[in-house]
């Protein structure tokens, strides 16, 4: 009989965890999130808050140049984001992963399904930290929310509409390349032959909305008939995987017969330039729940730095 302690070795489950999570994720693969050797770093620095200082933009008009008269130094700033180290963990049985054990290769296929799992769960944090970010009013300037227009028209996902929430950026609008959106949402623009595609190099079709990647997701907040669409610059969520103390182990049960595979990751998800404040975080590290609290957020770079913007509509 296979055994999990038989076919899992933790120095080569865990760094094919993390790169086959990154290729199930679509806003990875859209390029919302970001991978870089910084963030790595910084996510395993230590501490469940993680500074990421930053220059401010240098402001003031330039002044004429005088042999009398000396220039006036303007002041250079520095501001302060800050990520939240998330700690997270997940235990399965043998008997959750039999088929994967009966497979040619039981290693890669178990590595498959945890990576998927994470993947999916990504997915739910980040939409949760979504949530938090734009119910904090230092956002008003990244959002556009025209739900409750009175006339109905005015109120609904239209490419007029959609424009109008993407310059909430100004010149910056250029900077967004991606959308996420329900999938009522992209069921609409479908019927209105609003979807085009273009074939990646593996000639699988790709969905985009002018020329903007569009993630669909059923996860993404929907009350009373009204949805939340976001826009996304590239890079706009900063990824760094940390090193939890014992990333992967195995156990057995004896007296129940089981084999058991526990997986703990630890990581930031972050959208740069909004600062996380722990103000409601009870534990060793936030929640869903508490990532999705507007009193854990608040802005740190100027509105039209930060490559978000948060889009609630109805639908025709």
């Amino acid at each position: 009989m296979t055994k999990i302690a038989d076919v899992i070795v933790p120095e080569v489950f865990n760094p094919y965890v993390v790169q086959k999570t990154a290729e199930l994720s679509a806003f990875a693969q859209a390029g919302v999130i970001a991978t870089d050797p910084v963030f790595d770093k910084l996510a395993t620095a230590g501490g469940k808050l993680i500074n990421m200082p930053f220059w401010s933009d240098l402001t003031g008009d330039d002044e004429v140049l005088s042999d009398s008269t000396p220039l006036t130094p303007g002041k250079i700033t520095a501001g302060q984001d800050v990520a939240t180290l998330l700690m997270r963990g997940r235990a399965w049985k043998a008997n959750d992963l039999a088929t994967a054990l009966s497979g040619s290769d039981p290693m890669v296929a178990i590595g498959d399904l945890v990576a998927a799992y994470w993947a999916r769960q990504e997915q739910k944090t980040l939409i949760n930290t979504l949530k938090g970010v734009f119910l904090a009013a230092s956002m008003a300037g990244n959002k556009s929310d025209i739900s409750g227009a009175v006339d109905p028209a005015v109120a609904e996902f239209t490419a007029s509409t959609f424009i109008d929430a993407a310059y909430k950026l100004g010149d910056a609008e250029s900077k967004l390349t991606a959308i996420a959106m329900h999938s009522a949402t992209f069921a609409s623009l479908r019927k209105q032959n609003l979807i085009d595609y273009v074939f990646d190099s593996d000639n699988k079709p790709i969905a985009v909305y002018m020329e903007k990647r569009v993630i669909v997701d059923d996860g993404m907040p929907v009350s009373g008939g009204v949805y939340s669409t976001y826009l996304f610059g590239a890079g706009a969520i900063a990824k760094g995987n940390g090193a939890a103390p014992v990333p992967t182990e195995t156990d057995r049960d004896s007296l129940q017969g089981d084999d058991i595979l526990i997986n703990r990751q630890h990581f930031i998800l972050h959208p740069r330039g909004v600062a996380f404040q722990s103000a409601s975080v009870a534990g060793s590290s936030a929640t869903n729940a508490e990532l999705a609290t507007a009193a854990n957020w608040v802005r740190a770079y100027e509105n039209k730095n930060i490559r978000i913007v948060e889009f609630k509509h109805l639908l025709s």
